[in-house]
C-alpha cells in the first residue's frame, strides 16, 4: 500500500536568513573572578586580533578594542556579553555588541576549557549581535537583526553571522 506524503506549507512568517560574514577572532587568556559577588564565575577575555569577511564586507578586528565578559552559570551554561570594534577595509569603524550562550553535554565543555578541539556538533554556541555603524555603505548592519552561529576553536572563536531578511 502506497502512502501519500503530505507536506505542510511553510508558515508565511517563517524566518529566512542570508549569510553576512564570518568573524575569526583570536582571544587572550581569560582573567577569572571565582566566585563573583553574584555567586557564579565571571571572566574577562579580550579580542587580541582577528579578521572578518563576507560577500558585502571585510576587514579586521581592532586589537584589544574590547572583549567578552561571560558569566558561567552553576549549570555550566556560559552567558556571553561581548563588545569590541571592527574596522572595514574602507576604514569604517563598526561597534559590535553580542549576547549569547554556550553549553554542551558530556565532556565537551571541559575539552574546550583545555583549548582542545571539539566538533561543532558537540556543543551549542549562538549569539545575537547588534551593530552601531555610521551612515554609508555599511549601515545595513544597523538596520537588520542577525544571528551568529559560533565555532569554538583552540584559543579563538569563529562566528558566522546570518542576517534575518
Amino acid at each position: 500500500m502506497e502512502t501519500d506524503i503530505v507536506h505542510e506549507p511553510a508558515h508565511p512568517f517563517a524566518p529566512r536568513f542570508e549569510f553576512a560574514f564570518t568573524v575569526s577572532i583570536e582571544l587572550t587568556k581569560p582573567v577569572w573572578v571565582e566566585p563573583s559577588s553574584m555567586g557564579v564565575t565571571r571572566a574577562g577575555i579580550w579580542a587580541a586580533s582577528g579578521t572578518f569577511e563576507g560577500p558585502r564586507i571585510r576587514g579586521r578586528v581592532i586589537p584589544m578594542s574590547g572583549g567578552d565578559y561571560p558569566l558561567v552559570r552553576p549549570n555550566g551554561v556560559i552567558d556571553f556579553d561581548a563588545r569590541y570594534f571592527l574596522e572595514a577595509d574602507d576604514g569604517t569603524t563598526i561597534y559590535l555588541q553580542s549576547r549569547g550562550y554556550r553549553w554542551a553535554e558530556g565532556d565537551a565543555m571541559e575539552r574546550m576549557a583545555r583549548n582542545e578541539p571539539v566538533g561543532h556538533d558537540e556543543y551549542y554556541m549562538r549569539v545575537s549581535p547588534k551593530f552601531d555603524v555610521p551612515a554609508g555603505p555599511h549601515e545595513w548592519l544597523g538596520k537588520h537583526i542577525f544571528v551568529g552561529v559560533a565555532e569554538k576553536v583552540p584559543s579563538a572563536n569563529r562566528i558566522h553571522y546570518f542576517m534575518l531578511l
